[in-house]
């Protein structure tokens, strides 16, 4: 075999322009394969990077009417109670739980409003003291509630930076009192996302996918929810799973249990998980399958280096009839000289096949850096490749090396 590979080398570089137009077609096909996979990876990883949030593994559940989330602006709905401290220990019992925090929620919030200034399209929160933990909020100034701003009904908020600089804009929040629906509100700390993760947003459909919380955001104390709104209204959850694998599980079971707080069957009303990793698994399928076309296309052109192999390797023994004759008839076995010419056809074929993963990661860093798109090396595709590389030279290799031993030494030692 060592001596097989030897002479494979000594005839490549004996052709050197020869055995790199035969390899051009592999590192071609090869190249294109790994830079496409390689985007593919990495569109898949920024997807549910966006999606899932940087690894906070957090999982809301919310109030769902049939298919669209639950307004609670039209009135509380019939049939849906309070969660009891039951259901909430239970959750917060689940095996894959790190933490869970309950919540009340207006979106668009309006009646937020400090002197002229009225918050626009703001949220409100009524929160728990697990929710800051739980979301990965800091303080930024001031502080958090205190459990006596729970226990004493005490009328504070906390702004996130966004309403902050909304209704304050230049001024200094902390002990400034803002009004809700009426109702004065002390603000007592301005808080702001731990971690600095961003989506990348591309277009107007990765806003629409990715900014949710881009809102400015208001928080309260639950305890103080029913002086500004009246009602004990129904909770959402959001729920930290210990890892992102988890999400799915945690949404499903914490869901079924803050279903049991529902006895409205008429209504189709039902708390449900907002699945981000099904969705990003959805996304990411849309991009694979429109990516794999690409995939089959860049295949053809291993097709065509493939039947470039086949016509070498044909000159190749043409070329060497008389060598091949004599090596017959000194001894030499039919599978002796089959396995040097798929030898000479493997390493010529691997070569090109390095190369060309050599040129995938070129030309994937090259297309990240001009259209922007993020890349991600794959090692498995990388190893495929190569190996593939090798098949096809023993595939098309074959019928050339079959030739060869198949010739008669005495006819292949006339010829010249």
């Amino acid at each position: 075999m060592l001596e097989n590979i030897r002479l494979s080398f000594q005839g490549i570089w004996s052709h050197k322009m020869r055995s790199f137009l035969t390899m051009l077609g592999i590192i071609i096909g090869i190249a294109s394969i790994i830079s496409i996979v390689s985007t593919i990876k990495g569109t898949n990883e920024q997807i549910k990077e966006n999606l899932v949030g940087a690894g906070n593994n957090n999982v809301k559940i919310q109030l769902y009417q049939g298919e669209g989330t639950y307004w609670m602006d039209g009135g509380i709905p019939n049939g849906v109670y309070q969660l009891s401290q039951d259901q909430k220990q239970q959750i917060m019992d689940l095996e894959q739980v790190e933490n869970a925090s309950f919540y009340q929620e207006r979106s668009y919030a309006d009646g937020i409003s400090y002197e002229n200034t009225t918050l626009q399209g703001g949220t409100i929160l009524g929160i728990d003291q697990n929710y800051m933990e739980t979301c990965g909020y800091q303080i930024y100034q001031g502080r958090m509630f205190l459990e006596s701003d729970f226990e004493q009904v005490r009328k504070v908020v906390l702004l996130d930076d966004t309403a902050a600089q909304s209704i304050f804009q230049e001024e200094e929040p902390l002990g400034k009192v803002i009004e809700i629906k009426g109702e004065p509100f002390t603000v007592v700390g301005v808080v702001k996302k731990s971690d600095s993760f961003q989506p990348v947003i591309q277009s107007m459909d990765d806003y629409n996918t990715y900014s949710q919380e881009s809102y400015a955001t208001v928080f309260l104390p639950n305890s103080c929810w029913p002086i500004v709104y009246q009602f004990d209204e129904p909770e959402n959850a959001v729920v930290m799973a210990k890892t992102t694998e988890d999400m799915s599980i945690v949404g499903k079971e914490a869901a079924e249990i803050m279903n049991q707080s529902i006895t409205n069957t008429t209504d189709s009303l039902s708390y449900k998980a907002e699945d981000l990793l099904e969705r990003a698994k959805s996304l990411q399928d849309l991009s694979r399958s429109t990516n794999s076309q690409l995939i089959w296309i860049a295949s053809i052109s291993l097709l065509v280096g493939g039947i470039g192999v086949m016509n070498i390797m044909l000159v190749s023994v043409t070329e060497r009839t008389s060598e091949i004759g004599l090596k017959k008839a000194i001894g030499a076995r039919k599978r002796r000289i089959l396995a040097q010419f798929l030898t000479e056809a493997a390493v010529l074929t691997s070569i090109g096949g390095l190369i060309g993963v050599a040129a995938g990661i070129v030309m994937a860093k090259v297309i990240s850096q001009m259209s922007k798109t993020p890349v991600a090396i794959s090692v498995p595709a990388i190893v495929f490749s190569v190996a593939f590389s090798m098949l096809i030279g023993i595939i098309f290799g074959l019928l050339p090396s079959i030739k060869a031993a198949n010739l008669n030494p005495i006819d292949a030692l006339r010829r010249e």
